[in-house]
């Protein structure tokens, strides 16, 4: 079995063709293009899950691509979560690189299994001697006013296991470029992609990288406060940064972009100049994201800190039926209560 071929470094060093076109996609259009470009580009990329196939994934993320390459390369699974996973992790053990779909966050579970205990550990397990690059693509979070176990944010229980990245887009030219790095990438990733912002439109320039998969970007400067966000949250949190711009306020909005590893250094330097930190998600604040932000930049800037570190998030409560959802996520007027809360002391 011949070593995948490698079109485009992790450092952003390009030996492709490109068009240098730039347009603006929705994310869904822009993860269908990463997906096209790194099928083309390497034979040993196979995409799998449940309907991705003739459907086109329940999202349409994946719309046309059996057509174009194939039934041995976009494959219909059966509705097995587990069997997806550990098929892939042979498919992986033998040089394929596949990108695993799962219809909805909530359906996670049953490959939760394979995740943690084969996928996350073999590398250490056969002392660095076999890779593992497989990527799990999950549409997480809510705001589609779906039914049950179709809204969930199961993040911080993947970032707690050693041996996985965690990243997540939050706009197009990031779901491209992210998408195909992670699946450059030698070691599993588990992709979130924010469901409810896949129609949101912006500009992808397929010549230029962004920048590193795990860097944080500050998408927003400030120097009163910073607010740390991600996925689909980021938008709301600029929108916070606009309103508070009315009352005299400046934050600095940062969207994290990887949840694992976390880039501290870019959130460390812009609390020490804004002297306070808001983190907003839409997971449970509760043993999530925002408390290893919080502990970490406490520890690390604590002289630097004017108030406490606010967290914004879910309630530690099952995900509401679709009536509730608004009171349930971190909306305008919450994160801004956040903020005044921090801007208090």
């Amino acid at each position: 079995m011949t070593t995948p071929t490698r079109t485009e470094s992790q450092n952003g060093t390009q030996n492709g063709p490109q068009d240098g076109t730039t347009e603006k996609l929705p994310i869904a259009k822009a993860l269908n293009h990463a997906l096209r470009a790194a099928l083309d580009n390497d034979p040993k990329v196979l995409v799998m899950g449940e309907d991705v196939g003739k459907l086109g994934g329940v999202f349409r993320v994946t719309d046309g691509l059996q057509k174009d390459f194939g039934e041995e390369r976009v494959i219909d699974t059966p509705l097995a979560e587990s069997g997806i996973i550990g098929t892939a992790i042979g498919l992986a053990l033998r040089g394929y690189r596949p990108v695993c779909e799962i219809q909805f966050d909530g359906f996670v579970f049953p490959a939760y299994d394979q995740i943690v205990t084969q996928l996350a550990k073999m590398h250490a397990r056969a002392l660095g001697m076999v890779r593992l690059p497989v990527v799990i693509r999950i549409p997480y979070a809510g705001g589609i006013g779906a039914v049950e176990h179709h809204s969930e944010c199961p993040e911080a229980l993947f970032a707690h296991v050693a041996g996985l990245k965690i990243v997540t887009p939050a706009t197009s030219s990031d779901a491209y470029w992210m998408l195909r790095q992670a699946i450059e990438c030698d070691d599993p990733v588990i992709f979130f992609e924010p469901k409810s912002r896949y129609w949101d439109k912006g500009e992808v320039n397929r010549a230029a990288i962004p920048g590193p998969l795990h860097a944080a970007r500050v998408v927003r400067p400030g120097t009163d406060l910073t607010l740390v966000a991600y996925g689909p949250t980021v938008r709301t949190a600029l929108q916070v940064a606009t309103a508070a711009e009315e009352e005299g306020r400046s934050i600095e909005v940062i969207d994290l972009r990887s949840i694992s590893p976390i880039d501290f250094d870019t959130l460390a330097e812009s609390v020490r100049k804004t002297g306070r930190l808001v983190v907003a998600h839409e997971a449970p604040v509760f043993f999530g994201t925002g408390a290893e932000l919080a502990a970490r930049i406490t520890e690390r800037c604590f002289y630097h800190l004017e108030a406490p570190v606010v967290r914004v998030g879910g309630f530690h409560a099952p995900y509401p039926p679709a009536r509730l959802e608004e009171e349930y996520l971190p909306g305008l007027d919450r994160i801004l209560d956040g903020v005044d809360r921090a801007m208090a002391y």
